[in-house]
């Protein structure tokens, strides 16, 4: 069963104006699935999983391309980055777009590579796992902004989403083999892909010495998704020093595994917290790392509220990225307590929006929004975005927003 993603026009566009196109992702995504549907029989590929196949990319890259002919896709690319520079000949000599796809779930690896041997060769594109809209087979956002306009539109078109079964699609994530099969065991299941990232992504990385610690330090970030980074209090949990905790957590970052989330820093404004907020990308992932048992448990847990704004957050960072674009987020904090859970800025506008789990969280949860106009930028709408059943208005410029418009 194929699942039509929302990035496939993406990677048609981008592959028409670069030679080479790197879809980077964590594993298990859907990268290489997406990309054999697109390129069809026109396409070889070739995987560089195989053993045999990588020892011969490694050795001999010039007889590598000599048995494999673009246009090709190559799959997991940072196995062998010897490749890279014998990609950039040919592009350079043949200057033709769409020569080259490439995947990647090892970023850490790849970047160095990339940007030495392609820059300016290669559109680099990311994959996270499904979204509702891709799930349900609803139109895709082109990047959620929540003007008045763009809200009834959506709103008229989403498919009613109650309590249950948003906690159902938290609880089991977006890993296309968890949507595909709904028997699966996900207990085998994540149990799995965490032992293939521990033992394939992160076993070849020097600085990480002991696996068991490393799992450990997994486990506590995804207890603390939708926090502030706190490094001190990661690896004091962990038994780790704090370098070690900075540089581990920008591994799951570069993986695909955790997404920062920047606060708003403007000079104007001095008293900012400057601590990121992180985020797991898998819902369903981090609900296996802190051992629910069930979407219900989940859901009347002490971790509920952060699981809606995790799940919350990572689908409009999908919104984005499926396009093909960088997600304009980030969040406001000031050492006053004063508080706004997202703020999407575009075109010197900013929508701020705050995250509740509740069917009527009041008005007066957008108290804050206030600091905003001590800012430069406009604020051009915004809201609650919460599990009432329908777009309701606050006032002229904000409203309580259905979960469903995601």
């Amino acid at each position: 069963m194929y699942i039509k993603r929302a990035l496939e026009q993406s990677i048609i566009n981008i592959s028409s104006s670069f030679p080479v196109v790197l879809l980077t992702g964590a594993r298990q995504v859907g990268k290489t699935t997406m990309l054999k549907k697109l390129g069809g029989e026109k396409r070889s590929y070739v995987t560089l999983d195989d053993p045999m196949v990588r020892e011969l990319a490694v050795t001999d890259p010039a007889l590598f391309f000599q048995r494999y002919i673009p246009p090709l896709l190559i799959d997991e690319i940072q196995y062998a980055p010897q490749l890279l520079p014998y990609i950039k000949i040919m592009v350079d000599r043949e200057r033709k777009n769409g020569q080259f796809w490439l995947t990647g779930s090892q970023v850490f690896h790849l970047m160095k590579g990339v940007s030495e041997s392609l820059a300016g060769r290669v559109g680099i594109v990311n994959l996270l796992g499904l979204s509702r809209a891709e799930i349900m087979e609803q139109s895709h956002h082109s990047g959620f902004v929540p003007q008045s306009n763009e809200l009834k539109n959506i709103n008229k078109q989403a498919m009613p989403l109650d309590l249950k079964t948003l906690y159902e699609e938290i609880y089991r994530g977006g890993m296309p083999a968890v949507f595909v099969d709904k028997k699966i065991n996900l207990e085998v299941f994540f149990s799995s892909y965490v032992q293939t990232y521990l033992e394939r992504d992160i076993k070849d990385l020097t600085q990480v010495g002991d696996e068991l610690v490393f799992f450990r330090f997994l486990t506590a970030v995804a207890a603390r998704t939708a926090q502030e980074v706190n490094y001190a209090s990661l690896a004091g949990d962990v038994g780790i020093s704090e370098p070690t905790a900075k540089q581990w957590l920008s591994i799951l970052v570069s993986s695909g595994i955790v997404y920062l989330l920047e606060p708003y820093f403007n000079n104007t404004l001095k008293r900012l917290i400057k601590r990121p907020k992180m985020y797991f990308l898998d819902t369903g992932l981090c609900a296996y790392l802190t051992k629910w048992t069930s979407a219900e448990t989940l859901e009347v847990g002490a971790m509920s509220g952060a699981f809606f704004e995790t799940w919350v957050v990572t689908e409009i960072i999908k919104s984005y990225y499926f396009q093909g674009k960088r997600p304009p987020l980030c969040y406001y904090r000031d050492k006053d307590q004063k508080e706004i859970d997202l703020l999407i800025i575009e075109d010197n506008k900013v929508y701020p929006l705050e995250i509740k789990k509740s069917a009527n969280p009041g008005r007066e949860a957008i108290k804050h929004f206030a600091v905003l106009a001590r800012t430069p930028l406009e604020i051009a709408g915004g809201g609650i975005i919460c599990l009432c059943n329908d777009l309701i208005p606050i006032n002229e410029q904000y409203w309580f927003i259905p979960v469903k418009v995601l």
